[in-house]
Protein backbone atom coordinates (compact mmCIF):
# COMPACT_ATOMS: atom_id res chain seq x y z
CA UNK A 1 0.00 0.00 0.00
CA UNK A 2 1.31 3.24 -1.05
CA UNK A 3 2.42 5.49 1.99
CA UNK A 4 0.40 8.60 2.04
CA UNK A 5 2.42 11.50 2.07
CA UNK A 6 1.93 14.17 4.94
CA UNK A 7 1.26 17.86 4.07
CA UNK A 8 2.51 20.76 5.89
CA UNK A 9 2.58 24.52 5.24
CA UNK A 10 5.42 25.82 6.08
CA UNK A 11 5.80 30.11 5.47
CA UNK A 12 2.79 29.33 3.51
CA UNK A 13 4.16 26.79 1.09
CA UNK A 14 2.44 23.55 0.84
CA UNK A 15 5.06 20.52 -0.23
CA UNK A 16 4.18 16.39 -0.29
CA UNK A 17 6.84 14.61 1.50
CA UNK A 18 6.83 11.90 4.03
CA UNK A 19 9.55 13.68 5.75
CA UNK A 20 9.72 17.25 7.54
CA UNK A 21 9.20 20.11 5.42
CA UNK A 22 11.96 22.82 5.05
CA UNK A 23 11.37 26.29 5.82
CA UNK A 24 11.28 28.85 3.23
CA UNK A 25 12.77 31.87 3.49
CA UNK A 26 11.24 34.75 5.42
CA UNK A 27 11.90 38.05 6.10
CA UNK A 28 14.12 39.68 8.95
CA UNK A 29 13.08 41.45 11.66
CA UNK A 30 14.06 44.94 12.54
CA UNK A 31 16.65 43.42 15.60
CA UNK A 32 18.55 40.74 13.20
CA UNK A 33 16.86 37.59 14.62
CA UNK A 34 15.83 34.71 12.26
CA UNK A 35 12.92 33.48 10.39
CA UNK A 36 9.36 34.21 11.49
CA UNK A 37 6.38 33.26 10.61
CA UNK A 38 3.95 34.28 8.14
CA UNK A 39 2.06 36.42 10.39
CA UNK A 40 5.15 37.96 11.78
CA UNK A 41 6.81 39.10 8.19
CA UNK A 42 3.47 40.57 7.30
CA UNK A 43 4.40 44.28 6.64
CA UNK A 44 4.89 46.62 10.12
CA UNK A 45 3.28 49.17 8.97
CA UNK A 46 -0.28 47.02 9.94
CA UNK A 47 0.95 45.34 12.99
CA UNK A 48 3.61 46.61 14.93
CA UNK A 49 3.51 50.38 14.45
CA UNK A 50 2.77 52.29 17.21
CA UNK A 51 0.49 55.66 15.46
CA UNK A 52 1.15 58.97 16.57
CA UNK A 53 -1.01 62.14 16.87
CA UNK A 54 0.07 65.89 17.40
CA UNK A 55 -1.92 67.74 20.35
CA UNK A 56 -3.39 70.77 19.18
CA UNK A 57 -1.45 72.85 21.66
CA UNK A 58 1.70 71.52 19.04
CA UNK A 59 0.20 72.67 15.98
CA UNK A 60 2.83 75.36 14.03
CA UNK A 61 5.95 73.38 15.65
CA UNK A 62 8.56 71.31 13.90
CA UNK A 63 8.76 67.59 15.09
CA UNK A 64 10.31 64.50 13.80
CA UNK A 65 8.18 61.32 13.82
CA UNK A 66 9.14 58.10 13.53
CA UNK A 67 8.11 54.66 13.59
CA UNK A 68 9.03 51.91 16.07
CA UNK A 69 9.07 47.91 15.98
CA UNK A 70 9.25 45.50 18.90
CA UNK A 71 12.41 43.56 19.81
CA UNK A 72 13.12 40.04 20.84
CA UNK A 73 13.44 41.52 24.08
CA UNK A 74 9.83 43.08 24.16
CA UNK A 75 10.73 46.61 24.10
CA UNK A 76 11.12 49.59 20.97
CA UNK A 77 13.79 50.13 19.07
CA UNK A 78 13.54 53.14 16.33
CA UNK A 79 13.59 51.96 12.97
CA UNK A 80 16.29 53.24 10.29
CA UNK A 81 13.79 54.95 8.11
CA UNK A 82 12.06 57.96 9.42
CA UNK A 83 9.30 59.56 8.32
CA UNK A 84 10.03 63.29 6.93
CA UNK A 85 9.84 66.50 9.32
CA UNK A 86 6.56 68.25 9.57
CA UNK A 87 7.07 71.94 9.51
CA UNK A 88 4.42 74.55 9.32
CA UNK A 89 4.18 76.60 6.04
CA UNK A 90 4.17 80.30 6.26
CA UNK A 91 1.22 82.36 5.07
CA UNK A 92 2.12 84.36 2.01
CA UNK A 93 3.55 87.91 2.34
CA UNK A 94 2.65 90.34 -0.72
CA UNK A 95 6.44 91.54 -0.88
CA UNK A 96 6.12 93.18 -4.23
CA UNK A 97 3.21 95.23 -2.86
CA UNK A 98 4.91 96.31 0.22
CA UNK A 99 7.92 97.67 -1.83
CA UNK A 100 5.82 99.30 -4.51
CA UNK A 101 3.98 101.59 -1.27
CA UNK A 102 7.11 102.04 0.48
CA UNK A 103 8.90 103.06 -2.44
CA UNK A 104 5.93 105.73 -3.42
CA UNK A 105 6.18 106.70 0.49
CA UNK A 106 10.47 107.22 -0.02
CA UNK A 107 9.91 109.51 -3.00
CA UNK A 108 7.53 111.22 -1.16
CA UNK A 109 9.29 112.56 1.90
CA UNK A 110 12.79 112.55 -0.26
CA UNK A 111 11.07 115.72 -1.65
CA UNK A 112 9.67 117.24 1.14
CA UNK A 113 13.22 116.18 2.61
CA UNK A 114 15.06 117.93 -0.20
CA UNK A 115 12.56 120.97 0.25
CA UNK A 116 13.37 121.60 4.08
CA UNK A 117 16.91 121.23 3.05
CA UNK A 118 17.27 123.22 0.57
CA UNK A 119 14.84 126.27 1.89
CA UNK A 120 12.58 125.95 -1.18
CA UNK A 121 8.97 126.10 -1.37
CA UNK A 122 6.49 122.79 -1.47
CA UNK A 123 3.93 123.03 -3.79
CA UNK A 124 1.06 120.78 -2.18
CA UNK A 125 -1.28 118.89 -5.25
CA UNK A 126 -4.65 119.48 -3.12
CA UNK A 127 -5.22 122.40 -1.19
CA UNK A 128 -2.96 125.22 0.11
CA UNK A 129 -2.26 124.12 3.69
CA UNK A 130 1.18 122.09 3.16
CA UNK A 131 3.62 124.81 3.81
CA UNK A 132 2.41 125.87 6.94
CA UNK A 133 2.04 122.45 8.31
CA UNK A 134 5.54 121.23 6.93
CA UNK A 135 6.70 124.90 8.95
CA UNK A 136 5.47 124.78 12.25
CA UNK A 137 6.75 123.56 15.13
CA UNK A 138 5.28 119.87 14.95
CA UNK A 139 7.47 119.24 11.77
CA UNK A 140 10.50 118.41 13.83
CA UNK A 141 11.18 115.32 16.13
CA UNK A 142 13.94 116.47 18.78
CA UNK A 143 14.87 118.76 16.30
CA UNK A 144 15.28 116.45 13.07
CA UNK A 145 12.67 116.76 10.31
CA UNK A 146 9.80 114.17 9.90
CA UNK A 147 9.80 114.82 6.44
CA UNK A 148 13.56 112.81 6.58
CA UNK A 149 12.52 110.51 9.53
CA UNK A 150 9.98 109.40 7.29
CA UNK A 151 12.46 109.17 4.35
CA UNK A 152 14.78 106.91 6.12
CA UNK A 153 12.02 104.44 7.26
CA UNK A 154 10.24 103.83 4.01
CA UNK A 155 13.54 103.93 2.39
CA UNK A 156 13.61 100.70 5.56
CA UNK A 157 11.21 98.54 4.46
CA UNK A 158 11.26 99.34 0.79
CA UNK A 159 14.72 97.80 0.93
CA UNK A 160 14.09 95.31 3.64
CA UNK A 161 11.21 93.83 1.61
CA UNK A 162 12.69 94.03 -2.29
CA UNK A 163 15.56 91.70 -0.50
CA UNK A 164 13.23 89.06 0.14
CA UNK A 165 11.17 89.54 -2.84
CA UNK A 166 14.24 88.69 -4.80
CA UNK A 167 16.06 86.02 -2.18
CA UNK A 168 12.97 84.38 -0.55
CA UNK A 169 13.36 81.31 -3.04
CA UNK A 170 16.80 81.04 -1.92
CA UNK A 171 17.18 82.11 1.73
CA UNK A 172 16.42 79.95 4.74
CA UNK A 173 13.60 79.86 6.69
CA UNK A 174 15.11 81.37 9.71
CA UNK A 175 16.19 84.48 7.69
CA UNK A 176 12.63 84.74 6.11
CA UNK A 177 10.75 84.85 9.77
CA UNK A 178 12.75 87.11 11.20
CA UNK A 179 12.56 89.35 8.14
CA UNK A 180 8.57 89.48 8.87
CA UNK A 181 9.35 90.23 12.31
CA UNK A 182 11.14 93.39 11.19
CA UNK A 183 8.14 94.87 8.53
CA UNK A 184 5.34 93.95 11.34
CA UNK A 185 7.73 95.83 13.77
CA UNK A 186 8.79 98.47 11.35
CA UNK A 187 4.75 99.05 9.66
CA UNK A 188 3.15 98.87 13.11
CA UNK A 189 5.53 102.13 14.04
CA UNK A 190 4.96 103.56 10.75
CA UNK A 191 1.45 103.43 11.22
CA UNK A 192 1.22 104.53 14.74
CA UNK A 193 2.96 107.63 14.12
CA UNK A 194 1.24 109.04 11.54
CA UNK A 195 -2.40 108.27 13.05
CA UNK A 196 -0.50 110.24 15.66
CA UNK A 197 0.30 113.66 13.45
CA UNK A 198 -3.27 113.17 11.88
CA UNK A 199 -4.23 113.98 15.67
CA UNK A 200 -1.89 116.66 16.00
CA UNK A 201 -2.92 117.86 12.28
CA UNK A 202 -6.73 118.18 13.75
CA UNK A 203 -6.54 119.32 17.14
CA UNK A 204 -3.57 121.20 17.25
CA UNK A 205 -3.08 122.88 13.70
CA UNK A 206 -6.87 123.44 13.31
CA UNK A 207 -7.28 120.60 10.59
CA UNK A 208 -5.52 122.02 8.33
CA UNK A 209 -4.87 120.52 4.92
CA UNK A 210 -1.96 118.58 3.91
CA UNK A 211 -2.33 116.61 1.09
CA UNK A 212 1.56 115.25 2.21
CA UNK A 213 0.56 114.34 5.35
CA UNK A 214 -2.82 112.72 4.79
CA UNK A 215 -1.38 110.59 1.73
CA UNK A 216 1.82 109.29 4.28
CA UNK A 217 -1.02 108.41 6.51
CA UNK A 218 -2.71 106.60 4.20
CA UNK A 219 1.03 104.94 2.77
CA UNK A 220 1.79 103.64 6.48
CA UNK A 221 -1.86 102.10 7.10
CA UNK A 222 -1.66 99.92 3.82
CA UNK A 223 1.54 98.38 4.70
CA UNK A 224 0.82 97.65 8.15
CA UNK A 225 -2.48 95.86 6.17
CA UNK A 226 0.23 94.01 3.84
CA UNK A 227 2.06 92.62 6.70
CA UNK A 228 -0.19 91.48 9.03
CA UNK A 229 -0.33 87.85 7.99
CA UNK A 230 3.09 87.69 9.55
CA UNK A 231 4.43 84.80 11.92
CA UNK A 232 7.95 85.25 13.20
CA UNK A 233 9.84 83.61 16.21
CA UNK A 234 9.57 84.70 20.19
CA UNK A 235 12.57 82.34 21.34
CA UNK A 236 10.95 79.46 19.53
CA UNK A 237 7.07 79.78 19.39
CA UNK A 238 5.71 81.72 16.83
CA UNK A 239 2.09 82.24 18.68
CA UNK A 240 -0.39 85.29 17.28
CA UNK A 241 0.20 86.31 21.00
CA UNK A 242 3.73 87.18 20.34
CA UNK A 243 2.78 89.38 17.50
CA UNK A 244 0.05 91.27 19.74
CA UNK A 245 2.93 91.94 22.32
CA UNK A 246 5.56 93.60 19.34
CA UNK A 247 2.74 96.06 18.15
CA UNK A 248 1.88 97.00 21.71
CA UNK A 249 5.45 97.31 22.56
CA UNK A 250 5.99 99.48 19.32
CA UNK A 251 3.17 101.58 19.32
CA UNK A 252 3.32 102.41 22.92
CA UNK A 253 7.36 103.53 22.09
CA UNK A 254 5.99 105.39 19.45
CA UNK A 255 3.48 107.37 21.35
CA UNK A 256 5.34 108.25 24.30
CA UNK A 257 8.63 109.35 21.97
CA UNK A 258 6.53 111.72 20.52
CA UNK A 259 4.70 112.89 23.36
CA UNK A 260 8.21 113.20 24.82
CA UNK A 261 9.44 115.19 21.59
CA UNK A 262 6.36 117.62 21.21
CA UNK A 263 6.10 118.56 24.56
CA UNK A 264 7.68 121.87 23.66
CA UNK A 265 5.80 122.32 20.82
CA UNK A 266 2.49 121.96 22.97
CA UNK A 267 3.81 124.49 24.86
CA UNK A 268 4.05 126.65 22.62
CA UNK A 269 0.92 126.33 21.16
CA UNK A 270 -0.70 126.46 24.52
CA UNK A 271 1.11 130.09 24.69
CA UNK A 272 -0.61 130.97 21.70
CA UNK A 273 -3.75 132.39 23.12
CA UNK A 274 -1.86 135.25 24.60
CA UNK A 275 -0.94 136.14 20.89
CA UNK A 276 -2.33 139.81 19.92
CA UNK A 277 -0.66 141.41 16.98
CA UNK A 278 -1.49 144.33 15.61
CA UNK A 279 -2.30 144.54 11.33
CA UNK A 280 1.37 146.64 11.07
CA UNK A 281 2.90 145.43 7.42
CA UNK A 282 6.57 145.44 7.19
CA UNK A 283 7.72 147.89 4.73
CA UNK A 284 9.05 146.56 1.53
CA UNK A 285 11.90 147.91 0.49
CA UNK A 286 13.37 146.33 -2.60
CA UNK A 287 13.85 148.80 -5.60
CA UNK A 288 11.70 147.55 -8.56
CA UNK A 289 12.76 147.07 -12.31
CA UNK A 290 10.78 147.37 -15.58
CA UNK A 291 10.24 143.81 -15.53
CA UNK A 292 8.56 143.87 -12.38
CA UNK A 293 6.35 146.66 -13.03
CA UNK A 294 5.33 145.02 -16.34
CA UNK A 295 4.28 141.85 -14.52
CA UNK A 296 2.43 143.42 -12.08
CA UNK A 297 0.71 145.73 -14.12
CA UNK A 298 -0.17 142.21 -16.55
CA UNK A 299 -1.65 140.19 -13.42
CA UNK A 300 -3.43 143.54 -12.60
CA UNK A 301 -5.39 143.44 -15.93
CA UNK A 302 -6.37 140.02 -15.91
CA UNK A 303 -7.75 140.52 -12.39
CA UNK A 304 -4.86 137.93 -10.21
CA UNK A 305 -4.72 138.50 -6.61
CA UNK A 306 -2.14 137.72 -4.00
CA UNK A 307 -3.94 136.99 -0.63
CA UNK A 308 -1.55 137.04 2.36
CA UNK A 309 -1.41 137.82 5.64
CA UNK A 310 0.91 140.44 7.63
CA UNK A 311 2.70 138.25 9.77
CA UNK A 312 3.84 135.64 6.88
CA UNK A 313 7.08 135.75 6.50
CA UNK A 314 6.90 134.26 2.59
CA UNK A 315 4.27 136.76 2.03
CA UNK A 316 7.06 139.13 2.64
CA UNK A 317 9.27 137.54 0.86
CA UNK A 318 7.08 137.84 -2.14
CA UNK A 319 6.61 141.54 -1.76
CA UNK A 320 10.41 141.71 -1.83
CA UNK A 321 10.39 140.05 -5.02
CA UNK A 322 8.37 142.65 -7.04
CA UNK A 323 9.75 145.68 -4.84
CA UNK A 324 8.14 148.82 -3.86
CA UNK A 325 7.19 150.49 -6.71
CA UNK A 326 5.83 146.97 -8.75
CA UNK A 327 3.28 146.23 -5.36
CA UNK A 328 1.31 149.29 -6.38
CA UNK A 329 0.22 147.13 -9.46
CA UNK A 330 -0.55 143.82 -7.64
CA UNK A 331 -3.75 143.29 -6.26
CA UNK A 332 -3.13 142.38 -2.78
CA UNK A 333 -5.88 140.98 -0.29
CA UNK A 334 -4.82 140.97 3.43
CA UNK A 335 -6.15 138.18 5.73
CA UNK A 336 -6.16 139.65 9.16
CA UNK A 337 -6.78 143.02 8.67
CA UNK A 338 -7.76 143.90 12.09
CA UNK A 339 -4.72 141.97 13.63
CA UNK A 340 -4.04 138.72 14.62
CA UNK A 341 -5.37 136.91 17.64
CA UNK A 342 -7.23 134.18 19.84
CA UNK A 343 -10.56 133.47 18.37
CA UNK A 344 -10.07 136.09 14.74
CA UNK A 345 -11.25 135.06 11.61
CA UNK A 346 -10.38 135.19 8.43
CA UNK A 347 -11.23 138.48 5.79
CA UNK A 348 -14.40 137.56 4.29
CA UNK A 349 -12.64 137.66 0.74
CA UNK A 350 -10.14 135.55 2.06
CA UNK A 351 -12.85 133.14 3.26
CA UNK A 352 -14.90 132.74 0.27
CA UNK A 353 -11.54 132.11 -1.96
CA UNK A 354 -11.05 129.22 0.41
CA UNK A 355 -7.48 130.12 1.62
CA UNK A 356 -5.64 127.40 3.34
CA UNK A 357 -2.49 128.64 3.59
CA UNK A 358 0.22 132.00 2.85
CA UNK A 359 0.94 133.32 0.31
CA UNK A 360 -1.68 132.48 -2.24
CA UNK A 361 -2.16 133.03 -5.44
CA UNK A 362 -5.18 132.65 -7.52
CA UNK A 363 -4.91 133.67 -11.89
CA UNK A 364 -7.21 132.47 -14.22
CA UNK A 365 -9.61 130.68 -11.88
CA UNK A 366 -6.14 128.22 -10.62
CA UNK A 367 -5.25 128.24 -7.18
CA UNK A 368 -1.40 128.25 -6.45
CA UNK A 369 -0.35 127.78 -3.02
CA UNK A 370 3.13 129.10 -1.20
CA UNK A 371 5.52 131.71 -2.54
CA UNK A 372 6.34 132.01 -6.71
CA UNK A 373 9.10 132.72 -8.45
CA UNK A 374 9.25 135.44 -11.22
CA UNK A 375 9.24 132.30 -14.20
CA UNK A 376 6.35 130.91 -12.28
CA UNK A 377 4.09 133.73 -12.24
CA UNK A 378 4.64 134.54 -15.73
CA UNK A 379 3.74 131.11 -17.34
CA UNK A 380 0.38 131.09 -14.98
CA UNK A 381 -0.58 134.35 -16.31
CA UNK A 382 0.47 134.16 -20.10
CA UNK A 383 2.63 136.51 -19.66
CA UNK A 384 5.46 137.19 -22.79
CA UNK A 385 8.45 137.04 -21.43
CA UNK A 386 10.27 138.26 -24.74
CA UNK A 387 8.25 141.66 -24.21
CA UNK A 388 10.96 142.23 -21.63
CA UNK A 389 14.09 141.75 -24.04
Amino acid sequence: MAAMASVCRAGGSVCASSSRCAPTPVARSASGLGSVTFFESFPRRFLSQKYHTVPAQFLGKSYKLRAQSPNHQGGEEPEDEQIPEVSPKLPSIPYGLITGLASVGFLETGYLTWAKVTGGSVTCPIGAGCSDVLDSSYAYVFGVPLALIGMVAYGSIAFLSGNRLLARDSSGKEEEVWARWLLLGGTTAMAVASSYFMYILTTKLGGASCAFCVGSALLSLSLLFSTLPVRGPSFGSSSPVNWKRLQLAVGATVVVGLSVAFGDANSAFARSGEIDLPPVEPEVVTISTSKEISLAKHLQSIGAKMYGAFWCSHCYEQKQMFGREAMKFVDYVECYPEGYRKGVQLAKACDAANIQGFPTWIIKGQTYSGEQDFEGLAKASGFDLAKLK
